[in-house]
């Protein structure tokens, strides 16, 4: 019984763009693909100029204008850069500390890769935002994002096409090609529509589309890898904070990027940031051509909750409310029928919090919603995160912050705790509300593998008001009338606090390494043939990446990658570690080799070019985070593959190449799954099938006992780099070699 997404339409087909209007095209749209607002700006920054229908076949080459990470990503980043021969950073390059409270975890060593950042700042030339000024989003939002630029992220959730901005999230080496100034190469993309008309009414708030527009797209893959276009008449009817909440949360449909029309809210916004040279209006040209429209009419969404444990998970509101036990049995979580009570609904939690969450519109209407009441003196409690210093000042004058630390509710700093698994964590059993960017399973932070289990679903911050305001019995806010509350963003705080050494390198600074700092290991090249046992068999339909390798407070050891390696796939599958470790430990089985040499004698392969290594299977890897640490963890313990039927996002397809690991791809007509752990993968010819680009190939399951069976392999387009690399052993190799 999942939501009939009332007020979303899916069209595909080509369409063309004229006069303001969207009308379907038979003859594919030639050359108006460069018409629309993002292949203006791809155009702009590609190494080979505008894209045209002749060109767009080689594909693009990118060049950022800017760079973002936070103390999950940077000292990863900067350690690749710095063994890749990394001298100064080439553009302005933002290290941020939003996810900063994990010093309880492994003594100083939170702390020490703060001081790294800034070390690194002063001595590369970079940006140093210290912890608790904002969260990423929010600086690069407030501070960077422009119209007709480009930013990449080392988080999924890089996404400023609300201002503009064509931003990207990616796996930290495709960072260090920008530290290094290469390129960021992709095929041409398929550009989306998202047609918005109409306006909300009044209580649905971004997090309401955001969730019934996700819901929609993402389990049918119509935007995957696409860049979503945002156009419409409907635009001019949501404040810039509204669109900056939907865009954020584009990333969970599994899009590579996202763009909006501007217009005057765009520039008043820039305005009031002291960047009003940043704005440009962008629209789509007459002729523009998309390769599909998702048509949102804004007047019929209405409040909408996500649940556990997925943003796609996603169910109206009211369908919720009105049939609990229904729909809890439909979306398999009865474990949470014991919050059903006395006609309703009752949650344990509610948290409005980061870059989706923690706005100043949305803390002002939840406020407002609450009122003069509370939240009560029982089980439930609620918290809530400006998302940067200004937006907490702001809400301070206007008396928002007041009103709310009466109802009850706690106030926090600018972090992302609640949204990877280290801040507020729910009790074991608890079912919690978000206006955060995701809901997976382990990333709230708790262990249901030690049995340890809580419940997050994602809901718009007016609704989780209107619930706190009721004691926890989940409520609605449809209808809600709250009024505009007006602001003026004082950076105070940011000239404060910044460091900003953009154009100033000083090469006599050194770099301060905490003990928890280590450099990462040697990763030998791709051998000629290829022997990997499975160390882990994954048969769920997604496997994120925070099941790969769990955030929370395993990111503490997020800058020693051994380290932090002990917990992959902990949360999943907690034998794994050992098994990748004992996959390159201990000698092959005389029965395996047996059944290598007879193939080999078969194929006219070496036995003495056996690349003996771990690999992982799932059907879907990689949906979610942009964290590389999903894809190094199991390179340094001696992963050489993945195996899936397809893989979920580019990013984390792009982090298992730059690597060095082999994103091979297996299905048959039956979709049956034939590895079981313990059995190996043999692959005779791997490195040849690399460099010639061969997309379909033989490999041998071989079983502990010697037998073994045919498969036919595949492995998608590389370009010409991603060979290199992958034949290197790893990015850092690649440019070591200087290739």
């Amino acid at each position: 019984m999942k939501s009939d997404y009332k007020g979303i339409k899916l069209c595909p087909g080509g369409h063309v763009y004229k006069g303001g209007k969207l009308t379907p095209s038979a003859d594919g749209g030639k050359g108006g693909r460069g018409k629309t607002i993002a292949y203006g700006i791809l155009s702009a920054h590609n190494d080979g100029g505008a894209i045209t229908e002749e060109n767009a076949a080689n594909g693009l080459r990118i060049h950022f204008d800017a760079l973002a990470s936070h103390d999950i990503t940077y000292v990863g980043i900067i350690q690749t850069a710095r063994a890749s021969g990394l001298e100064k950073f080439p553009i302005p390059y933002v290290l941020t500390n939003c996810h900063n409270s994990l010093c309880a975890v492994g003594g100083t060593i939170n702390e020490d890769d703060h001081v790294f950042g800034l070390s690194a700042a002063k001595r590369y030339g970079g940006i140093y935002v210290p912890a608790h000024q904002a969260v990423i989003h929010s600086v690069m939002r407030e501070c960077f994002a422009a119209c007709g630029k480009m930013i990449l992220g080392s988080d999924s959730h890089t996404r400023y096409g609300a201002i503009g901005t064509l931003a990207m999230g990616e796996g930290g080496p495709e960072l260090v090609k920008q530290l290094l100034s290469r390129t960021y190469d992709i095929p041409a993309p398929e550009v989306i529509a998202i047609n918005l008309h109409g306006a909300p009414r009044p209580g649905v708030g971004p997090q309401d589309v955001a969730i019934a527009i996700i819901g929609r797209v993402f389990d049918c893959g119509f935007v995957k890898n696409k860049v979503m276009e945002f156009v419409g008449e409907g635009i001019a009817s949501l404040p810039m904070e509204f669109r900056n909440g939907i865009d954020v949360m584009t990333t969970e449909t599994a899009c590579l990027s996202s763009i909006w029309m501007t217009d005057e809210e765009t520039h008043a916004y820039l305005s009031m940031h002291g960047r009003e040279d940043g704005y440009k209006k962008l629209s789509p040209a007459d002729g523009a051509y998309y390769d599909g429209v998702v048509d949102v009419d804004l007047s019929e969404i209405e409040p909408m909750i996500a649940l556990p444990s997925h943003p796609s998970n996603a169910y109206a509101l009211r369908e919720f409310i009105d049939s609990p036990a229904e729909v809890l049995h439909d979306a398999g979580l009865d474990a949470l029928l014991s919050k059903v009570r006395d006609g309703g609904v009752y949650v344990d939690q509610g948290v409005i919090a980061g870059c989706a969450g923690g706005t100043f519109d949305n803390l002002c209407a939840a406020a407002d919603i609450i009122g003069d009441g509370n939240i009560g003196t029982d089980a439930f409690a609620m918290s809530a995160y400006p998302a940067s210093q200004p937006v907490f000042t702001s809400l301070i004058e206007d008396g928002s912050i007041t009103k709310l630390l009466s109802a009850g509710v706690t106030v926090r700093s600018a972090f992302c705790g609640p949204c990877f698994g280290a801040g507020d964590v729910p009790s074991n059993g608890a079912f919690s509300i978000r206006h955060t960017t995701r809901n997976f399973p382990n990333r709230e932070g708790s262990k249901p593998s030690g049995g340890q289990s809580a419940y997050v679903a994602l809901m718009d911050a007016r609704s989780i008001a209107a619930t706190a305001k009721n004691g926890g019995r989940l409520t609605s806010a449809l209808g809600t009338e709250t009024p505009v509350h007006s602001r003026k963003f004082d950076d105070s705080a940011y000239k404060s606090r910044f460091y900003n050494g953009f154009g100033k390198p000083d090469d006599k600074v050194e770099l301060v390494f905490g003990p928890n700092i280590t450099d990462w290991p040697s990763m030998p090249e791709l051998g000629g043939n290829l022997l990997v046992k499975l160390a882990s068999v994954i048969d769920d339909p997604v496997t994120t990446t925070d099941e790969l390798i769990p955030s929370g407070e395993t990111s503490s050891y997020r800058s020693n990658p051994l380290g932090l390696a002990e917990f992959a796939l902990s949360r999943k599958d907690p034998e794994y570690v050992g098994r990748a470790k004992a996959a390159v430990r201990e000698p092959v089985s005389d029965d395996v080799m047996k059944a290598v040499s007879e193939i080999n004698g078969k194929c006219g392969a070496s036995n003495d070019e056996v690349h003996v290594g771990s690999a992982v299977y799932a059907i879907k890897p990689g949906d979610g985070s942009a964290r590389e640490q999903a894809a190094s963890c199991q390179r340094v313990l001696g992963g050489l593959c993945n195996i899936a039927r397809e893989y979920a996002t580019k990013r984390y397809r792009s982090n298992l190449i730059n690597w060095g690991m082999l994103p091979l791809l297996y299905d048959d007509d039956s979709h049956s799954i034939p590895f079981t752990v313990g059995d190996s993968l043999y692959v005779p010819g791997i490195r040849k099938i690399v460099e010639d680009g061969i997309g379909s190939f033989d490999g041998y399951i071989i079983h502990a006992d010697g037998s073994y069976k045919h498969i036919t392999l595949g492995l998608a387009p590389l370009t010409d780099d991603e060979k290199k690399i992958i034949l290197a052993g790893c990015l850092i190799n690649f440019y070591r070699a200087g290739l």
